[in-house]
């Protein structure tokens, strides 16, 4: 049985970083540069994981779509 917090496709992980990026940009969020999440909010964290995972539902269910 697989790690549950290992990713099964490469590059998934850089994807990942990329769309937390674009999302806190989106939302007027400043991420750290040394990566220590800390200083910030919770509000202001559980935003950007919200928003990371509204969207990965939204690729999910357009992708759905196209294949029916």
């Amino acid at each position: 049985m697989a790690n549950r917090n290992s990713l099964l496709i490469p590059g998934a992980r850089a994807a990942l970083e990329q769309l937390k990026y674009e999302i806190a940009q989106e939302l007027g969020i400043t991420l750290p540069a040394d990566g220590y999440y800390g200083h910030m909010t919770t509000r202001e964290v559980g935003s950007i994981g919200g928003s990371i995972t509204k969207r990965l539902v939204q690729i999910a269910e357009q992708q759905m779509a196209g294949r029916f």
